[in-house]
């Protein structure tokens, strides 16, 4: 018992900061899984159509992209956990506002689409702060083991999340699952605003030119960091149109409706949570390479949501598919906060995600239409075929196969929490 508290306080629990990060992270990610139920079914209630649905998902994914190096900018300038604060009020504002129209009556799919986008620009600053402001939180020895810990909580929100948010979406209406996803936005900003991060650790920057320059050439200087991020900004439209898009539709056609796909998306977070327990104890020597052969796992899916098969083996196919996409993240979190200065590592990250997300919105939008003409079977087996010959295609560049994990000092132990 002990030595069970002595590694708890060695451990990234041990540390204020990243229990408050946990907490709030976690906390917005279990309003989000019923939102990625929810918002699927209302727009397919409303209209029955998945190129609106389709519409509406690109409608937050473009101003995701459009404003992602300025989020990375800002995020490096400003205190990180501020910013996360302000994204989160405002996220919580707007998807409060969808809530409201679902449940009066009053909502069309443009309310939904124009209200989708401003959660969309909230979440461009977000994103590149969250990833920034990690190490802040806890020693570099603890990086893998703080990533890890905090994807399982989020992982783990998202389980019961999207099972709950399944069931009540089922039981009483999309618009009661969008006013939780609000709520946890505003809990979740409550607890990353009482974070305290020093005022040593504030990026100042001189110019938003010349910062943006700067993570230009930290982003485009390394081979492993440019072709890794090419091959996902095809995987992500490939796959996210398929899965966000195709995947409710089916749903409703041949599994059992809202329930059936909140259980295919809990199966995927079950996953998650398995990926993620596996790298607390599991440290692979060579990051990229393990992150990249393991998001092989998530090919499967895809096949199993195209025939589809029985719901129990798409949902297999899901838990093996969050396996895959558990791995890869926190090993690809890992490498970056390994390789990347602090100082820029939030510019960096935009620009990984904007290259990552930049053809999601195309995807979307894209799905649908290209399933009415081809057919869902046969564009879902072509999203397959993209992801499992981009992923393969990156094992080519040197780096994705060399980088290695640094050196733990040896006066330093990292204590994971179990």
């Amino acid at each position: 018992m002990r030595a069970d508290r002595y590694r708890f306080s060695r451990g990234p629990f041990g540390q204020r900061e990243f229990r408050l990060l946990f907490l709030g992270r976690t906390t917005s990610i279990v309003g989000n899984a019923f939102a990625n139920v929810a918002l699927a079914f209302a727009v397919l209630d409303l209209t029955g159509s998945k190129a609106d649905l389709g519409y509406v998902l690109a409608s937050r994914s473009l101003p995701q992209v459009v404003f992602l190096l300025a989020g990375g900018i800002w995020a490096d300038r400003l205190p990180r956990h501020r910013v996360m604060v302000a994204s989160n009020v405002l996220s919580g504002l707007s998807q409060g506002a969808v809530a409201a129209l679902l449940l009066s009556g009053h909502a069309r799919v443009w309310h939904l689409a124009a209200l989708a986008a401003v959660n969309g620009a909230s979440s461009a600053f977000f994103f590149p702060a969250s990833t920034g402001i990690l190490p802040q939180t806890v020693p570099r020895p603890m990086l893998q083991s703080a990533n890890a810990l905090l994807r399982l909580g989020l992982n783990g929100g998202f389980i019961g999340g999207a099972a709950l948010g399944g069931l009540v979406v089922g039981a009483t209406s999309p618009g009661t699952g969008i006013a939780c996803d609000a709520a946890s936005f505003l809990l979740a900003a409550l607890f990353v605003g009482f974070m305290r991060i020093p005022a040593s650790l504030r990026m100042e920057g001189s110019s938003f030119v010349g910062e943006l320059v700067e993570g230009w050439r930290e982003f485009s200087s390394r081979p492993w960091l440019w072709a890794i991020v090419l091959q996902f900004g095809f995987v992500n439209a490939a796959e996210q149109g398929s899965e966000q898009v195709l995947g409710p539709a089916i749903a409703k056609a041949h599994l059992g409706g809202a329930t059936a796909w909140g259980l295919i998306l809990t199966a995927q977070s079950v996953g998650l949570v398995a990926g993620g327990l596996v790298l607390l104890r599991l440290r692979p020597e060579r990051l990229l390479r393990a992150a990249t052969l393991g998001f092989l796992l998530t090919v499967p899916f895809l096949l199993a949501l195209s025939v589809p098969v029985a719901l129990a083996g798409v949902v297999a196919g899901a838990a093996l598919a969050g396996i895959g996409i558990e791995v890869f993240q926190v090993l690809w979190d890992t490498t970056l906060q390994q390789e990347i200065a602090q100082e820029k590592l939030s510019r960096v990250s935009s620009y990984d995600a904007l290259g990552s997300f930049v053809l999601i919105p195309l995807g979307l939008a894209a799905a649908g239409p290209i399933a009415q003409v081809v057919g869902t079977r046969p564009t879902i087996l072509g999203a397959a075929a993209l992801s499992l010959t981009a992923t393969l295609a990156v094992l080519l560049v040197r780096d994705v196969r060399t980088i290695r994990r640094a050196p733990v000092p040896a006066t330093v132990v990292d204590f994971p929490c179990s």
